[in-house]
């Protein structure tokens, strides 16, 4: 739909319901109905145009893009949405079906631009913590920034190039402010100062943006993530990293098409689609002996000097004597924001007269030997030099030593680091407070806490002194001990990945960053890198930055030469290498060997929640490589130490995973006993559910239970509880968590015969997937995708998908899916008549889910060789009479009455054609009257079906 149509910029109300298009949400009084994406879409079709008749063409094309579909799946979806609306009940109306035409939305309807929904409420307290806060008062720039913002929608790259301490991020951080609304919140601040390495910026634009890094080339995800998401990002310091920068702004602005992209720098980045601004400095007054203070005041130099001054206690009004000498001064500072202010705080204290005295004899100093530097950048470090050396000793070391932070720092970690034998806490607290009245240090409030940061231009500057004064090292040394403490003795340390927020701790990553460059660096101390890596590994892995992870852990595992191995660092370390190694680099050995390594090591620490997690790592990695057997094996290891530690998540934890093992083993009577016990847990009231990694372990529960209650003939039941699990991952952050409800999730509606919607859950995993760059369930997408095709008969479609996913998913060793859709593809070739290659396939997929015991689908499978023998001459009837009957031993076996049911249909047919139609019936009957719901699923349907043509 148009993006600038009225109804996609507000609300539209009709009965008891709301309509947000915008944030695609259908809301009854405070209720959010959930509606698939195909149904909303109907829905939004058909209220755009109230009142009128909308044709099925019209409402197809509009649905299914570049899609041929049939009229049936438009009825299955108006059928939905006029489920959900209550249509009909208690006289209400709201969608009329007009015979031979089309459809018509006949409910009086209300357009509002005013009202916002719940969730845009959310994404406006969202955006604040997303933006620095804008200052309460910018001097001299409102022109600059209308006019920035009105480039910036016009051209949607533009990079604000000027002199350091000209006022780039002030002037970014107000555009963005002043776009909020226009981008519904969607507005990202990046500050790469905070970067010591070039390759991380793509990593740390996407994790600003919400994408979970899985992979080593983030910056080919962006774009498939952001897709057509209106956003705009903020990319501010990109001088010190500009080529990464640039790559990335014009990789995302390329490939995107509403997002934009604002830039600050001290250069052009030179790529394609940059629009330059550049940023000059502030206007200052003629120095003239005339100059009046109102004329003065007429220029944003003077005020913003004045507004200092006064900040810093000269409350003295200007007059016209002062007029032509702050006039001078404006003008010996070239206008440069951050110089004046450095200068005009001194005047509390100095006087302005003092101030201007001062400049004229420092100034001829230190600009000499300096001529070969850009004039503005002369002027600022000559500024920056008179204001250092104004300072107290012990106001020098600390600016100094506090270079050593990246980005935000809090008052705690400052002191910490600052502090020696001659400068005690209390004195650099007196220190910090003295540079922060200074202009030397900056001060912003964010999530309850107060954070304290030098500019880049005055941190670089301090660098330089911190060298002079040979404590690079000593302090390098403090900085990275203060970090190590404080995540050491934090409560996320001790407990399990991801369960903690961890929003108060992300404003630290980049001082984490840096102390571990230092440490592992020539001049570092490894020692104190292995403990520093150790206690940040649960960070990086709860922000997703699995890639780093996985680099810092194997380089302290590599640093235990120097440093005693078999410690608690390295359990930690083998817990998170093992983690963010299965996700990053696929189910390798190296994964199997870290969480091993980890569980032994948990012998001698006994830290019930680590091993715990360990298990449930060594699960997931067991799971995905089909070892069934051995993945019972942990799970039952499991639950026997939960009991003795009396966990009531570790409880339920063991239960999620015995519940999946028993499911794929083939025992669905245990499946559904745990994973009915498992959601009764999660409903108990206290009991917390870990997550890391994205991945809500809630997921589990209800996608192993939706499978194993199909199975057992409960179609309706699953299909309820996959729908709910499904709505809940998608209402929810975590992308693994939403991928895997519907992977698992979504077969339940292909085996219940109701395509349109498995189609639907599969077109939705394939994107989302793609979206977030998670290859393998996106290669599951595309074999469901390829099962339904097989479905549907559409068998050239269905078999070029299952071969394309097969080979993905067998080359990222996830080969819980390949039995699966090996059978679906052996079925699809004997549809189309290739019979030996359908042999060989279903042969093979048998063989391979008994040598790893993943024997759940093995009915179905044994179901599938009979229907290819049956079609072979030199096989014929009586040996799929014989592997019907297999299949119908393992199924009862397995208690899986729903394939039962399948095997006993095709055997009914065999018997019919050789007479025995009575038998034939009877057995139909029995298997048909065990059944207790799902009567309208497609195998019951044929069920019933063929028992009248018997009769």
């Amino acid at each position: 739909m148009d993006g600038d149509s009225s109804l996609m910029r507000g609300v539209v109300s009709f009965g008891p319901f709301r309509l947000f298009a915008a944030e695609r949400q259908l809301r009854k009084g405070d209720e959010a109905l959930q509606l698939g994406g195909r149904a909303l879409d109907t829905l939004i079709a058909l209220v755009e145009r109230a009142g009128e008749v909308v044709t099925q063409g019209e409402l197809i094309s509009r649905v299914w893009p570049n899609v041929t579909v049939e009229e049936a799946n438009l009825r299955v979806y108006i059928a939905s949405l006029r489920k959900a609306l209550s249509d009909g009940r208690e006289g209400s109306r709201y969608i009329v079906t007009v015979p031979g035409r089309g459809y018509c939305f006949v409910a009086p309807v209300t357009r509002s631009a005013s009202q916002h929904s719940p969730s845009r409420d959310v994404a406006a307290f969202d955006r604040l913590q997303r933006l620095p806060p804008k200052l309460a008062r910018m001097i001299g720039r409102d022109d600059t920034v209308r006019g920035l913002s009105a480039q910036l929608m016009m051209y949607r790259f533009v990079n604000i190039v000027g002199p350091a301490g000209i006022g780039k991020t002030t002037v970014a951080i107000s555009v963005a402010h002043l776009l909020l609304d226009g981008f519904n919140g969607a507005v990202f601040f990046v500050d790469l100062a905070a970067l010591t390495d070039a390759k991380l910026v793509a990593t740390t634009v996407a994790q600003a943006l919400g994408l979970m890094v899985q992979t080593q080339d983030p910056l080919r995800s962006l774009p498939a993530f952001i897709g057509d998401r209106k956003f705009l990002l903020v990319l501010d310091n990109c001088e010190h990293v500009i080529h990464s920068a640039a790559t990335l702004a014009e990789r995302v602005v390329d490939g995107t098409p509403q997002t934009h992209v604002l830039a600050t720098s001290r250069e052009a980045l030179r790529v394609e689609g940059e629009h330059i601004h550049l940023l000059y400095a502030l206007d200052c007054p003629p120095v003239e002996g005339g100059l009046t203070a109102p004329e003065a005041l007429k220029y944003p130099a003077v005020q913003l000097f004045m507004e200092r001054a006064a900040a810093s206690g000269h409350h003295a009004v200007l007059n016209d004597i002062d007029a032509p000498i702050v006039a001078t001064i404006c003008h010996r500072l070239d206008g440069i924001p951050l110089a004046i202010e450095l200068a005009a705080s001194h005047a509390g204290t100095l006087r302005i007269r003092g101030i201007a005295d001062l400049l004229d004899n420092r100034f001829s100093l230190l600009w000499r030997g300096r001529r070969t530097a850009v004039p503005r950048h002369q002027t600022l470090n000559a500024m920056l030099d008179w204001s250092y050396n104004l300072l107290s000793p012990y106001e020098r070391a600390v600016l100094s030593r506090l270079s050593v932070f990246v980005g935000d720092f809090k008052l705690e970690a400052a002191c910490s680091v600052a502090a020696d034998a001659e400068i005690d806490q209390a004195s650099s607290t007196r220190a910090i407070i003295s540079l922060l009245a200074k202009s030397l240090i900056s001060k912003t409030e964010s999530r309850g806490s107060t954070y304290y940061r030098l500019l880049e231009t005055t941190r670089i500057f301090a660098q330089t002194k911190l060298a002079d004064r040979g404590e690079r090292n000593r302090v390098g040394r403090r900085h990275a001990k203060c970090f190590s403490d404080f995540l050491q003795h934090d409560q996320l340390v001790q407990s399990r990945f991801g369960e903690h927020d961890l929003s108060g701790y992300a404003a630290h990553i980049g001082n984490v960053r840096a102390a571990l460059q230092w440490a592992f660096s020539d001049d570092g101390d490894v020692t104190l890198g292995v403990e520093l890596a150790a206690w940040a590994a649960p960070l990086l892995v709860g922000l997703s930055l699995l890639e780093e992870c996985t680099r810092w852990c194997e380089g302290a595992l590599a640093g235990f030469d120097d440093a005693a191995p078999g410690t608690r660092q390295e359990m930690i370390l083998q817990e998170a290498l093992a983690l963010s190694s299965m996700y990053t680099g696929g189910n390798s050995d190296q994964v199997r060997a870290a969480i091993e390594r980890g569980l032994h090591l948990e012998e001698t620490f006994g830290q019930a929640p680590r091993k715990l997690q360990l298990f449930l790592t060594l699960f997931s990695l067991l799971m995905r490589l089909t070892d069934f057997r051995g993945a019972l094996k942990v799970a039952e290891q499991s639950a026997t130490f939960a009991e003795a530690a009396n966990d009531p998540a570790g409880l339920l934890i063991s239960d999620f995973m015995l519940g999946g093992a028993y499911h794929y083993i083939g025992d669905q009577a245990a499946a559904q006993f745990y994973g009915e016990r498992a959601m009764d847990r999660v409903a108990e009231l206290g009991t917390s559910v870990p997550n890391f990694v994205g991945f809500d372990h809630r997921t589990y529960a209800p996608v192993s239970l939706t499978r194993a209650l199909w199975l057992r003939g409960f179609a309706d039941r699953a299909r309820s509880i996959a729908k709910a699990a499904i709505d809940r991952a998608v209402s929810g952050v975590h992308a693994i968590s939403t991928c895997v409800s519907m992977a698992y999730g979504s077969p339940v509606f292909l085996w219940s015969g109701d395509l349109p919607a498995a189609d639907d859950y599969v077109e939705r995993l394939i994107e989302y997937a793609g979206r977030h760059s998670l290859e393998p369930y996106r290669a599951v997408g595309l074999g469901l995708k390829g099962a339904v095709a097989i479905a549907r008969d559409e068998l050239e479609t269905g078999i070029e998908l299952l071969r394309g996913a097969l080979e993905i998913l067998t080359t990222l060793r996830l080969n819980i899916f390949v039995t699966e859709f090996m059978g679906a593809l052996a079925d699809g070739l004997r549809k189309r008549g290739q019979l030996e290659e359908a042999i060989v396939t279903i042969n093979q997929s048998i063989g391979r889910a008994t040598d790893r015991g993943s024997t759940f689908n093995m009915a179905e499978l044994l179901r599938i060789k009979a229907q290819i023998l049956a079609a072979m001459p030199q096989y014929g009837r009586d040996s799929a009479m014989n592997c019907l009957t297999e299949a119908l031993a393992v199924a009862k076996t397995q208690s899986a009455l729903a394939l039962e049911l399948r095997s006993t249909i095709d055997l009914a047919r065999l018997l019919a054609e050789g007479g025995q139609r009575d038998q034939a019936r009877h057995d139909l009957a029995l298997i048909y009257g065990r059944f207790t719901e799902g009567f309208e699923t497609a195998d019951l349907r044929i069920a019933r079906q063929l028992m009248g043509v018997l009769a």
